[in-house]
């Protein structure tokens, strides 16, 4: 199987550890810094939003200004439905062009987006909200692109003992962003608060919105243009991929040459190698030999990538329980507008910080001891196991037993990222040959962003009312949804240990599919299948 194995793809599977893969982790995931800080900041100022844009005085509930639902939705979720759209166009694009061509267009747009979040084409409220989210769907746009091509460009520079790990480390940076949106929207407002004090809502309904609040909003969403920016100069110094380079554009030679270059390996050219190693790897996407040999990958990687995002993006249903019970947050009446937005950020921060953040890492270590196979199914089964008990003791745990009830969400968060948040980016990475490597690793994130929106908008639509028996039924779904994923991860194969080539079957051998039968078909017939559209 591995006699048609090329030099320089052997020589980045055995290479050892260096310095350059930890630029390359550094470089990605910053990108993923990015992202995270760019998709999660907002809900720490949506809040006010709808302080300064949407107050009404003749409310006669006198609650403070809100922002409507469908509104509401629309800032949060537009950030989601452009993530969706940059994953499949950037994705596809990544192996049309090649990785590095697109990697540097991606962090162009989110710089720019970033900063015009910032920005405002008018001063009313619709005006004001229709800029920001015209700006944050190409900032989604821009985001997207970054899952498939940050894991594939890891997943190709590093060795076959590591991988798992550089590209989960790649994928923890998102825990740092989500940590970093909490804080820098903390310490800004704490220091707005210091110099614009204000009376409680329920004091003084007017001057409880602090006007300079319309500054801090602008500040926290452009700041997400920072990070990326300082890796845009290490980003376009990288080299394509050596798999990239070799296999799709057919030059052995560059591909010695770059990996040579950045990697301390000697490697030989091998241009005899190189047609026969291309031929056994024509057949396209929509083929009936990709179907036969990735079906059931694509289909295991999309399914529970949906399935856990429906889950992961409803967990704040039970934050307004939650939040309160561990004093991190008041009523919004009690506080006044920068009040609220750093006690929002600092809930925030405090759950990353000890449910979210811990998951990620422990995956990063453990993953290659324990297999990716492994930490996905025991990561789905304890997100239900904690659900079920969630929904089950709603009532007491909301009541009588909120700290039990804490800790229950943060060890849901934590085994959802020291789980199937992990390893459903690690996998569509590896399982895939290299000509569809970015683009099957972005149908199942857009697969997973289409679940997102399901859980940002459908269950929690469905909640809105607060009833404490619809919260009941929906965690109990979840929980459900969460054991689908359990059963849907038996699709996929354990890629631990095991060469890209390997396990995709590029280096002449047959990957997951069935060897057996297979190989027990005539090469003609083999031939034809691998050119036969369906």
């Amino acid at each position: 199987m591995s006699n048609n194995k090329l030099a320089v793809l052997n020589a980045l599977d055995t290479a050892r550890t260096q310095w350059y893969h930890v630029t390359a982790i550094v470089i990605a995931g910053m990108g993923f810094f990015t992202d995270a800080y760019d998709l999660f900041c907002i809900s720490t100022v949506s809040k006010l939003l709808g302080r300064l844009y949407y107050y009404d005085p003749a409310n006669p509930k006198h609650n403070p200004g809100k922002l409507p639902t469908p509104i509401n939705n629309f800032v949060i979720g537009v950030a989601l439905v452009g993530t969706l759209t940059g994953q499949l166009f950037f994705g596809w694009l990544g192996d049309k062009l090649g990785r590095k061509k697109v990697y540097g267009i991606t962090l162009i747009l989110m710089v720019i987006c970033a900063i015009c979040s910032g920005l405002s084409f008018g001063s009313s409220a619709r005006s004001v909200i229709g800029t920001l989210c015209f700006f944050r769907f190409w900032l989604g746009f821009g985001i997207g692109g970054d899952y498939p091509l940050s894991a594939t460009i890891m997943s190709e520079y590093a060795n076959k003992k590591t991988r798992g790990a550089f590209i989960a480390a790649v994928f923890a940076m998102q825990g740092v962003g989500i940590i970093f949106a909490g804080l820098v929207s903390m310490i800004l407002s704490k220091i707005f608060l210091q110099l614009f004090p204000a009376p409680a809502f329920e004091d003084d309904e007017i001057f409880s919105t602090q006007p300079e609040g319309d500054y801090l909003w602008r500040i926290v969403l452009m700041l997400g243009a920072l990070p990326a920016l300082t890796t845009y100069y290490w980003r376009m110094k990288m080299p394509e991929t050596g798999r990239y380079t070799a296999i799709i554009e057919g030059n052995a030679k560059q591909a010695a040459s770059d990996m040579g270059r950045v990697l301390d390996i000697e490697i030989d050219e091998e241009h005899d190698k190189l047609s026969q190693f291309k031929e056994v790897n024509k057949y396209p996407l929509l083929s009936r030999e990709f179907f036969q040999r990735h079906g059931l990958h694509l289909i295991g990687t999309m399914s529970t990538w949906f399935l856990l995002d429906i889950a992961f993006y409803s967990q704040n249903l039970t934050q307004k329980d939650i939040f309160p019970a561990m004093g991190l947050v008041h009523k919004a009446p009690q506080v006044n507008a920068l009040r609220e937005v750093f006690e929002t950020s600092r809930a925030m921060f405090v759950v990353a910080l000890l449910g979210t953040f811990p998951g990620y890492w422990f995956t990063v270590f453990l993953i290659e001891k324990i297999g990716r196979f492994i930490i996905q199914l025991v990561g789905f089964f304890m997100m239900s196991l904690f659900m079920l008990i969630i929904g089950i003791k709603y009532d007491y745990l909301k009541n009588d037993n909120k700290w039990l009830f804490a800790t229950l969400y943060g060890l849901t968060f934590f085994f959802a990222n020291f789980g199937p948040n992990s390893t459903t980016f690690v996998l569509p990475a590896e399982l895939f040959p290299t000509r569809v490597r970015s683009t099957c690793h972005a149908l199942s994130a857009a697969a997973g962003k289409a679940g997102a929106m399901i859980g940002a908008f459908v269950v929690q639509s469905y909640t809105l009312d607060e009833d404490s028996k619809k919260i009941q039924h929906a965690v109990l779904v979840l929980a459900f949804t969460n054991m689908l994923g359990f059963c849907c991860t038996f699709l996929v194969t354990e890629t631990k240990g095991r060469s890209l080539e390997e396990i995709s079957g590029e280096d002449g051998g047959v990957g997951y599919y069935h060897d057996t039968e297979m190989s027990s078909r005539p090469t003609g017939a083999r031939q034809s299948g691998r050119m036969e559209a369906i």
